[in-house]
């Protein structure tokens, strides 16, 4: 891998794992809502997406500490 695309690499982790907390932190969010309007089946799903994003920033942080 050229350095070039190994620094690129390494700037699209960090965003996307930002990118994955935001989403993250809206999901949360929004599964209160749907729990406060009647809707407990669509936070529950809220939630489980929200952990399964959670998983998916680990690996891409575990991604991101090999280039280091």
């Amino acid at each position: 891998m050229t350095n070039d695309n190994r620094n690129k690499l390494k700037t699209l982790l960090v965003y996307w794992i930002e990118h994955n907390e935001e989403h993250s932190q809206e999901f949360k969010e929004w599964a209160g809502r749907a729990k406060e309007f009647g809707a407990p089946e669509t936070a529950e799903a809220l939630l489980q997406a929200t952990l399964e994003m959670d998983k998916a920033s680990v690996l891409l942080s575990r991604a991101l500490a090999t280039l280091e």
